[in-house]
């Protein structure tokens, strides 16, 4: 059983406080982890829009045509 320090008094939690504690926990980490995915795809769409304009100036720079995807990130 876990303690806890209320008014300066170490008890027992019941068993109701030690589910509360277990799905706080529970939700943070899935938040924790949700935002560290919603990081690594963004950084992930950042790559890839920067890819694509390195190919499309690369292509615009050689004189060949650019793929529809390319065309779209070219800002005019």
């Amino acid at each position: 059983m876990t303690k806890i320090n209320y008014n300066g008094v170490l008890r027992d939690m019941t068993p109701e406080e030690e589910t509360a504690r277990e799905n706080d926990i529970a939700q943070d980490l899935a938040k924790e982890e949700a935002e560290a995915q919603a990081k690594l795809d963004a950084q992930a769409e950042k790559e890839a829009t920067d890819a694509l304009k390195a190919s499309a100036k690369a292509k615009l720079i050689a004189g060949e045509a650019l793929t529809e995807d390319e065309a779209n990130t070219v800002v005019l």
